[in-house]
């Protein structure tokens, strides 16, 4: 069964230069590519789920296939109401495999027709994760080279 749409989903808290990456190279492959908002109260994140969906929705507008979405429950159930059976997943280390490869299986155990894609951030962001930019931030260290414009200030705002 073909797919036009996979969903990327995450808590984006906050969104990074490699979720943006993948988000682009995602758009090469799909004609839609939904980034799927996690509410994730199990992870505390950081800013509020409205936030998060802004954030990324300004850091997106450069893709038109993109489109955020927040969701909470099964991803298995909001992959299909998106009309879709595919997710994309990024891996950055050989450690996200292992994980990965974990949620893969569990989701195909659910829904047969389940798949997932996994791409790799570009060799230059492969480092960065939310919770690294969250840390640095959190001690007054330069995040720019890591995360949008947009999203450094929101950072340094909720961290004052």
């Amino acid at each position: 069964m073909l797919t036009h749409t996979v969903v990327y989903p995450g808590t984006f808290d906050p969104i990074t230069n490699g979720h943006i990456d993948l988000v682009e190279r995602a758009a090469k492959l799909f004609e839609r590519v939904v980034v799927a908002v996690a509410t994730s109260e199990k992870k505390a994140p950081l800013f509020p789920l409205e936030t998060r969906v802004g954030l990324a929705e300004e850091c997106l507008q450069h893709v038109p296939a993109a489109e955020v979405v927040p969701f909470n429950g099964l991803l298995i159930d909001f992959v299909t109401a998106q009309g879709s059976h595919c997710v994309l997943r990024g891996l950055r280390a050989v450690a996200d495999f292992e994980y990965e490869f974990q949620l893969a299986n569990m989701n195909r155990a659910m829904n047969p027709e389940f798949e997932s894609v996994f791409l790799t951030p570009s060799a230059e962001l492969s480092y960065i994760s939310s919770s690294l930019v969250r840390e640095i931030a959190g001690l007054g260290g330069d995040i720019s080279g890591f995360v949008p414009p947009n999203v450094a200030a929101a950072l340094q705002q909720q961290l004052a």
